[in-house]
C-alpha cells in the first residue's frame, strides 16, 4: 500500500490543475492514469504522416487563455506559448460568402458590415458591453457555484436592470439572439456556429450564452492555439507538477474508490492500494466515478435515479488531414482563418442538422468545425504543406458501426471539396477516429462525447451533473468530482478541476473543514431526501 495526502483518478488536463493546485497547498499528490498516456483530451501527435502534427482532440483554447485558473498556475514559465492565426473565425454561407471574426475588432465590424450595413456598429457596442464585465463574468464562471465575491463585483457593474437583461440572455436561443442584435446574415451566424461548439441546436435554449461568450472571447483573447501542439499544455502542466513533488502513474486503472463510514480513504488500482490521507479527486465522468467506482450501495437512491437521466453531449467523428499545400478556399478571405465554420452554414441548413441530430439521424449535410492550425503554428508542417482537421457531431450513441463512420467522413470530405475544389488532390494522409476510437483512447470520451455531458440548461449550474449543490462534493466525505461533467462544464479551462482542489483544500481546514463538512452535508440531504 502507498499513502499520500491525495490520489487523483485521471491525469486529464481537469486531474492535473486539481494535482498542481493541492501540491502548493503542499500536500502530496499521485495521479493514477489508466491509460499509458497523460493529457486526457488535450494531446498531440504525428497521426496522418511523417512531419505534420495533430491536436488529437482539443486544438484551440479561447477559455484557456482566458480561464483565471490556467493564468494563476503561470503556465509559461513551463514552456507554454500561444499562437494566433491572422483571422479567429470564418463562417462560409453556401455561396461561400463569408462572416470573418478578426482580431482587430474594426476589421470583425467591416465584415458584418457587408451583410447589412450598421451591423459593425452594433457588434462594436456589443463588444463594449462585454469588455466592462468580462472580468467579473468569467470569474464567476470558473469559481464554485455560488460565486459570491465575483457575482457581487459583476451585479455592481451590472446593476438590478443590467443584470436581469444579462439573466436573460442567459437564457435565449442563439437564433432569436441573433435576430434581436443584427439586422443581416453575418453577426447571427457567428454567433450561431459559435453556439455549434455545443450540444445545444439554434432554437435551444441557453445557446445564446455560449454563442456569446465564444464569440466575444474569440474578439477579446482570440482563439489560439498552444505554440507546438496541444500536446504542450499537458507537458506544462506535468513539468510544473514534476517541481512540487507531485507523480503521474500511467497504467493504473482505478476500479474501485475505498470507502469507510462515509468516508473516501483511497483507491485500488491495477499496481495495488493507494491510501488518501485527506481527499480522492476523480477526473472522470460523474456516472463513472458514482456508479462504478464508488457503487449504488453507498449513494442516496434519489442521486442513483437521477444519474439515469444524466444526458450525455453528441458522439463525435474527428478526421485529421495531412496537405501537400494550403487549403484552396473559393473565398480566399478564408484561407486566414485559424477556425472555419462551414457545411449548410446558412440559417436553414444549420436548423436542418439540429432538426437531424435531434432525430437520432446522419445530417444529409454535415455542419464542420474545422481547423487550420498551421496559420497560427507553422512549425506543425513541412514547408508549404497543412494540417487540417475536422469534426462533425453525430447522435449520441456507443455503438456507431464503421461503415456509418466512413459515411459520415465522405460527406465531410464533400462539403470540404465543394467550399475549396482541389482538396481531394493535396491530401497524403489521413487519419480518422470515430465515437469509438475516441473512447478507446481516452475512455473519459464516452461514446465520442467530448463535453463531458449535456451543456443544457437542465444540466448547468446546481443541475451538473444532476439536481444538487452545484459544487465539487459528493454524498462520500473527502470524495471529490474534478471533471467536466461538474460545474462548469467542458473545455479546456480547468475549472472543474480548480474548484474540486478548492473544495478539497477547506474540507481539510482543522476547524472549519469539520463546519464546512457539516454544511454541505445538511444540504445534500436536504437534496436527496426521498419525497
Amino acid at each position: 500500500m502507498t499513502t499520500v495526502d491525495a490520489v487523483v483518478i485521471g491525469a486529464g488536463h481537469n486531474g492535473l490543475v486539481a494535482a498542481n493546485l493541492l501540491a502548493d497547498a503542499g500536500w502530496t499528490v499521485a495521479v493514477l492514469e489508466a491509460t499509458g498516456q497523460p493529457g486526457g483530451a488535450v494531446r498531440s501527435a504525428e497521426v496522418t504522416a511523417p512531419g505534420y502534427l495533430s491536436d488529437l482532440y482539443s486544438s484551440f483554447y479561447p477559455l484557456g487563455i482566458a480561464s483565471p485558473v490556467l493564468r494563476g498556475l503561470d503556465l509559461d514559465r513551463y514552456g507554454l506559448g500561444w499562437r494566433h492565426a491572422p483571422a479567429v473565425l470564418a463562417h462560409v454561407l453556401p455561396d461561400d460568402r463569408a462572416a470573418v471574426l478578426h482580431r482587430d475588432p474594426a476589421d470583425t465590424a467591416g465584415s458584418l458590415d457587408r451583410f447589412a450595413t450598421g451591423d459593425g456598429e452594433r457588434w462594436l457596442s456589443l463588444y463594449d458591453e462585454w469588455r466592462s464585465i468580462s472580468e467579473p463574468l468569467l470569474d464567476a464562471l470558473f469559481t464554485p457555484f455560488p460565486p459570491m465575491r465575483a457575482g457581487a463585483a459583476l451585479l455592481a457593474r451590472l446593476r438590478t436592470a443590467g443584470s436581469l437583461r444579462l439573466a436573460r440572455r442567459g437564457v435565449l436561443p442563439v437564433d432569436r439572439l441573433g435576430a434581436e442584435l443584427f439586422r443581416g446574415a453575418g453577426g447571427p451566424l457567428l454567433l450561431t456556429g459559435c453556439a455549434l461548439h455545443t450540444d445545444l441546436a439554434p432554437g435551444e435554449a441557453g445557446s445564446g450564452m455560449y454563442g456569446w461568450l465564444l464569440a466575444m472571447l474569440g474578439q477579446q483573447v482570440g482563439w489560439p492555439v498552444a505554440a507546438g501542439g496541444a500536446g504542450r499544455i499537458t507537458d506544462a502542466l506535468l513539468t510544473r507538477l514534476a517541481g512540487r513533488g507531485g507523480r503521474v502513474h500511467l497504467g493504473q486503472r482505478v476500479d474501485r474508490v475505498l470507502i469507510a463510514r462515509g468516508r473516501a480513504m483511497g483507491v485500488r488500482a491495477a499496481g495495488g492500494t493507494w491510501r488518501a490521507r485527506r481527499a480522492v479527486l476523480a477526473d472522470v465522468p460523474a456516472p463513472a466515478l458514482l456508479l462504478d467506482l464508488v457503487g449504488p450501495r453507498w449513494l442516496p437512491p434519489r442521486l442513483v435515479a437521477d444519474l439515469e437521466h444524466f444526458r450525455w453531449d453528441g458522439s463525435t467523428v474527428k478526421v485529421d488531414w495531412a496537405l501537400s499545400g494550403p487549403m484552396p478556399w473559393t473565398n480566399r478571405e478564408v484561407g486566414g482563418a485559424g477556425t472555419v465554420h462551414l457545411g449548410g452554414a446558412d440559417a436553414a441548413g444549420l436548423r436542418r442538422y439540429a432538426a437531424a441530430l435531434a432525430d437520432g439521424e446522419l445530417p444529409p449535410e454535415p455542419f464542420l468545425l474545422v481547423g487550420q492550425p498551421a496559420t497560427a503554428d507553422s512549425g506543425r508542417v513541412p514547408p508549404g504543406g497543412e494540417a487540417l482537421w475536422a469534426y462533425t457531431h453525430l447522435p449520441f450513441r456507443r455503438d456507431w458501426p464503421a461503415a456509418a463512420v466512413a459515411e459520415v467522413v465522405r460527406r465531410m470530405e464533400a462539403v470540404l471539396e465543394r467550399h475549396a475544389p482541389g482538396f481531394g488532390a493535396l491530401v497524403r494522409g489521413r487519419h480518422v477516429a470515430g465515437p469509438g476510437d475516441l473512447e478507446r483512447a481516452e475512455p473519459s470520451l464516452v461514446g465520442g462525447a467530448v463535453g463531458g455531458g449535456s451543456s443544457a440548461a437542465y444540466q448547468q449550474l446546481v443541475l451538473r451533473p444532476v439536481p444538487g449543490l452545484g459544487r465539487a462534493d459528493t454524498p462520500i466525505d473527502r470524495l471529490f468530482l474534478a471533471s467536466s461533467s461538474a460545474h462548469p462544464g467542458g473545455g479546456v479551462h480547468g475549472g472543474p478541476g480548480s474548484n474540486a482542489a478548492r473544495a478539497a483544500l477547506a474540507r481539510d481546514r482543522p476547524v472549519a473543514g469539520g463546519l464546512y463538512a457539516r454544511a454541505v452535508g445538511a444540504a445534500q440531504r436536504a437534496v436527496y431526501r426521498p419525497s
